[in-house]
């Protein structure tokens, strides 16, 4: 079985992600993760509550440890990991063998799957981690689909393999970046990364040289809003998921925690119905133009294959720059509102996300359903008087649609932007 897993960044993240498709998710703690500021869950309700969730809807549900730990959190720690046993979540993910160790002696039963920041490029260190007890690696990105064939082939066969297949990248290996911590007093390796990465830089020299090597200048290239040099582009595979899954990975990984809910909820989507589509019949899979256009219209940067298709056995110098130099992100959509019911079963009630007027061309987005395209010729407040446009922040307003019952609640109204 193939899973699909999903980012879930916050409570409502988890219940879309679920709605449109995911097979597994993963989110974080309050502590103890590397998206800090992802909204994430608490022990006492909110985590409860996503585990009955995950359990309803029979999706696996793995909880984010892979802060790396100071002396000073292994108190709280403990308190999570009783929770955690408690609520018999599917696996936890860890790069720490501190935090390793201690799951292994507090909560024997959880599986534990190795992260991304653990850079496990290699077979001996996949078998090392297997041998401490570890069910599934989550791959460096660094490795090539060559790279992970051959892994795959001489490691145990029950050790699970997970890769990042959709969304941003790091510009440092394996995530393992000081930048916010030395801007902002900000630590990305303790989940409080402020990504400067993704900041425009203004140059005074155009040409960066290093003394020991006057033959490999680094050209500072900058528009109007500075340059992009250390901004690596965004990820994207959909084109290729038989060459994933041939080469042996079993778990897809969105990447996406403080993403907002409408592109995890599209990216999610997307990626489903292409599993689907390979997994009915693997040997004619092909890429549905539609799905391109859908994945192109989420906020993101340029979308490249990473490291999959590269030689990564030459040096770094010979291979092609993953940068992003151009601008911070493109979109090409806006998502005006989300649904929150219907009236007599002739009106969707929908909540305002972004300003729409009306006569505008616009795209309902829903988790079993094609893309159905509407112009809003009609609009009206709750008092069903008409309305021109939605001018305030959450406001709820209808659009008349046959059969609107039938619309799933937390659909989608988008409006395209090029």
């Amino acid at each position: 079985m193939i899973e699909l897993l999903a980012p879930a960044g916050d409570p409502e993240k988890l219940e879309q992600v679920i709605q449109y498709g995911a097979d597994a998710v993963y989110l974080g703690l309050n502590q103890f993760n590397l998206r800090a500021a992802g909204g994430n869950f608490d022990l006492k309700q909110e985590l409860p509550a996503a585990v009955r969730l995950a359990r309803k809807s029979d999706v696996k549900i793995y909880v984010t440890l892979n802060s790396l730990a100071r002396d000073h959190d292994f108190a709280d720690l403990k308190v999570a990991l009783k929770t955690l046993a408690e609520l018999k979540v599917d696996a936890v993910i860890v790069s720490d063998p501190g935090v390793f160790q201690l799951v292994k002696e507090l909560a024997p039963n959880l599986d534990i799957h190795i992260s991304t920041q653990s850079s496990v490029l290699n077979s001996k260190t996949a078998e090392f981690w297997y041998e401490q007890g570890a069910s599934r690696i989550i791959l460096a990105r660094e490795l090539s689909l060559t790279d992970i064939k051959e892994l795959r082939k001489q490691i145990p066969e029950d050790l699970e393999l997970e890769a990042f297949v959709h969304g941003a990248m790091c510009m440092s290996y394996s995530g393992r970046c000081i930048l916010s911590d030395y801007f902002n007093a900000r630590s990305g390796n303790r989940g409080a990364c402020t990504q400067p990465c993704r900041w425009n830089y203004k140059t005074d020299a155009l040409v960066l040289k290093e003394d020991g090597h006057p033959d490999k200048p680094i050209i500072l290239e900058q528009d109007q809003h500075g340059s992009y040099i250390l901004s690596s582009s965004d990820l994207c595979m959909i084109e290729y998921i038989p060459e994933l899954v041939e080469a042996g990975i079993t778990s897809l990984k969105i990447e996406g925690r403080t993403k907002s809910a409408f592109y995890a909820s599209v990216v999610v989507k997307t990626y489903r119905e292409a599993l689907d589509s390979y997994l009915m019949d693997p040997s004619n899979y092909q890429v549905e133009p539609e799905w391109l256009v859908a994945l192109e219209q989420t906020v993101h940067r340029h979308f490249d294959t990473g490291f999959f298709f590269q030689d990564t056995a030459q040096p770094l110098a010979e291979q092609e720059a993953k940068i992003h130099a151009e601008k911070t992100m493109y979109k090409q959509a806006k998502v005006i509102a989300e649904v929150r019911g219907d009236l007599d079963n002739s009106f969707l009630v929908l909540e305002q996300k972004n300003k729409v007027e009306l006569g505008a061309k616009v795209e309902l987005i829903s988790p079993n359903s094609a893309t159905t395209k509407i112009v809003l010729s009609e609009m009206y407040d709750l008092n069903r008087k008409p309305i021109s446009s939605t001018p305030h922040a959450r406001m709820l307003f209808l659009i008349p649609f046959e059969n609107a019952s039938e619309v799933t609640k937390g659909s989608y109204l988008k409006q395209v932007l090029v």
